[in-house]
């Protein structure tokens, strides 16, 4: 009998985000694959998890996904988690669910913590339909993917670094106009969780004088044919920093 693969997503800040049930799936498990070990060594000691883990990242998945299957189709039960938010979304993952399901094996996606989903909504902009982007290709293909998003009529959503977010805001704003409407959230669920949200004009002033650390979001209206901006710029963080 095949055993099963676990996605477990976990916190993409805030430990208390973790789920009961996400931890009680990481203890009955046979083997965790981590994007990175010594990343997860810190959850797993918090929770108390003491199972052995095995690396499972971006430039081993396919070499290692083979063994995996292996494992799977002995028996025992897998979790898969990422250092952060939900395996597959940005993160490893796809490869080795697409080859669980060739396989006839059963694979189970807990639901968790991404970062997406909270800038979206914290954003303002609709959000009754959306494209998630991840991360824009650095070259080839750029900037015809993001003059593809500015004639979508939908609100889409980017991850960035901070190294290069006034630089994406800057050609999102040749792509899109400096009117249009967006926000960029950071360090969600942390500390110094934060969103800023205005026309990406006033975006790129801000954040060349304010210079962005932690995890980026960028969320960008869709276009309505429209350029005059309905609000202005503000500022807010969590309700437990004020």
């Amino acid at each position: 009998m095949s055993g099963k693969l676990f996605i477990v997503p976990t916190p993409v800040g805030n430990l208390g985000d973790m789920s009961p049930r996400a931890i009680e799936t990481l203890r009955s498990s046979d083997l965790i694959l981590c994007e990175d070990t010594r990343t997860s060594s810190v959850l797993l000691r918090h929770f108390e998890i003491s199972v052995p883990t095995a690396s499972h990242h971006k430039f081993n998945e396919h070499s290692a996904t083979a063994p995996v299957i292996d494992k799977l189709k002995s028996g025992m039960t897998i979790s898969l988690v990422s250092d952060a938010g939900t395996p597959g979304i940005s993160d490893p993952g796809f490869y080795l669910v697409r080859e669980c399901r060739a396989n006839g094996i059963t694979v189970e996606t807990l639901p968790g913590p991404t970062a997406l989903i909270p800038a979206l909504v914290n954003s303002g902009l609709p959000c009754d339909r959306f494209v998630f982007e991840g991360f824009l290709p650095q070259k080839k293909g750029r900037m015809t993917r993001l003059a593809e998003l500015a004639n979508d009529d939908r609100t889409f959503i980017l991850y960035e670094s901070p190294l290069r977010l006034v630089k994406t805001l800057t050609q999102l704003a040749e792509a899109c106009g400096e009117n249009r409407e967006a926000s960029v959230s950071r360090e969600i669920s942390k500390l110094h969780n934060e969103t800023v949200a205005g026309t990406l004009g006033e975006l790129i002033n801000h954040f060349t004088t304010n210079n962005p650390r932690g995890e980026i979001v960028i969320v960008v209206s869709g276009q309505r044919g429209d350029s005059t901006p309905r609000r202005h710029k503000n500022k807010y963080k969590d309700a437990d920093e004020e």
